[in-house]
């Protein structure tokens, strides 16, 4: 069973890609280096990024005081600071996910609850994840354990696509597959079939396969595709976590017990509790979390931009 992503092409090698190739290279050259190295160098590209205005940096510390309002506003920059320097740390630890040896890769790690992967043998799994700053080496991780498909957005330059495709597969164990975010048809088939999938609904794909639930006591577009695919498929739906440990001590992997009596046939139910459960792993470590997303990007009729006020005060700054 394969993926179109994985396949190389030859178109892929055009000249238009050479400086493309030519800094992939160069990234995967850095990731050899220890790995203290590379917490180091990407705290480094983190604080240079919180250096310079920059939009995502607006829109993150916008979801930092809505989300923890009860923070003072220097306890909220604080978090924002933490928060773009994990985003710096993450460049690293994709080039760690994707190309160091399983091996070196393992010592990094360390798992908590796998006998919890178990429990639906014969059926497919949905491992039910979030967007992290270390997704990708989440993502990984399980890998590492259980044959796992993966899911990827298309970015349009396929070298891109072709080398984060190829990056989400080789830790794996088994013949995995990856599939678009919108091949809904692959994905269904392939937890019918006793496959496991990666699946992270945490961001705002708008409303046409969602609906608004409360995150963070606020109304968030929210997909019902987790419980819908559970469904359909009769997958069980195991919730995991992956965060970065203190210092160069390596990450932590946590796998939850299967969710019990989901779905519920009430998507607005089943929905709420998803995003109860995205919210306590957010609280494990708040600064790891994606905070630069448009999390409450689309809003209930008749309710503001909440980044409309915040991304205009940037841009009147700027003038």
């Amino acid at each position: 069973m394969k993926s179109k992503a994985t396949a190389f092409k030859a178109q892929l090698l055009h000249p238009r890609y050479w400086l493309l190739w030519l800094a992939f290279g160069l990234w995967r050259l850095v990731t050899l280096l220890p790995y203290r190295v590379l917490l180091w160098l990407g705290t480094g590209i983190g604080l240079l990024v919180h250096a310079i205005p920059s939009r995502r940096k607006t829109i993150a510390l916008r979801n930092i005081q809505l989300c923890f309002p009860e923070l003072t506003d220097q306890q909220q920059k604080a978090m924002l600071r933490a928060n773009i320097i994990n985003v710096g740390i993450a460049l690293m630890e994709v080039g760690i996910a994707w190309w160091w040896p399983k091996k070196r890769f393992s010592k990094l790690l360390q798992f908590e609850g796998l006998e919890n992967l178990q429990v639906a043998e014969g059926r497919g799994v949905m491992v039910l994840g979030i967007h992290y700053t270390t997704l990708e080496i989440g993502a990984a991780a399980i890998s590492t354990q259980m044959q796992m498909d993966g899911m990827y957005r298309a970015h349009g330059n396929p070298v891109y696509d072709f080398l984060q495709a190829r990056g989400r597969l080789d830790k794996g164990i088994g013949n995995g597959v990856v599939f678009e975010r919108r091949d809904v048809r692959g994905t269904m088939k392939a937890l019918k079939n006793g496959r496991s999938l990666w699946y992270g609904p945490d961001q705002d794909y708008g409303l046409g396969q969602g609906l608004f639930a409360p995150f963070f006591g606020i109304q968030a577009a929210t997909v019902y595709a987790t419980a819908r695919f559970a469904e359909k498929t009769g997958a069980a739906v195991v919730p995991f976590s992956h965060i970065r440990l203190p210092g160069a001590q390596g990450y932590k992997i946590t796998v939850y017990p299967e969710m019990q009596d989901f779905p519920t046939g009430n998507d607005l139910a089943d929905a709420t509790r998803i995003n109860e459960i995205i919210e306590g792993f957010v609280r494990l470590q708040p600064e790891q979390y994606l905070w630069v997303h448009r999390r409450f990007k689309n809003r209930p009729e008749g309710e503001e931009d909440v980044y409309r006020v915040a991304l205009k005060k940037r841009s009147e700054r700027n003038k």
